[in-house]
């Protein structure tokens, strides 16, 4: 199951991070967030020991949300080193998403 990432620990969870992180910016009412949702708890499964991946949701975390300029969701951000390094716009595949992760692993 991905993490829930807040305004109060994304700082901790996300830019101190001495993994790759995957983000998910979604919002309940959002229908293709709904379609997403399940992949990415997936592949926190799946990258359990070596990436982190969470979930924003843009409705209770607004700092976060318009910090990063979010006005698309879902929209997923792959963060290394603090720093965003990739980001995802809509839903796709599940291979699109690991396939961007696994780059930030190499």
């Amino acid at each position: 199951m991905a993490l829930e990432i807040t305004d109060s620990n994304f700082e901790e969870l996300v830019l101190k991070s001495d993994k790759p992180v995957l983000i998910d910016f979604w919002a309940e009412w959002c229908g293709p967030c709904r379609m997403v949702g399940p992949v990415v708890d997936e592949i926190a499964k799946e990258y359990e020991s070596k990436a982190v991946v969470g979930k924003v949701n843009v409705d209770n975390n607004p700092e976060i949300s318009v910090k990063y300029g979010i006005r698309n969701i879902p929209a997923l951000l792959f963060f290394k080193n603090g720093e965003i390094v990739d980001k995802q716009i809509g839903a796709v595949p599940k291979s699109v998403l690991v396939e961007k992760l696994d780059k930030q692993l190499a």
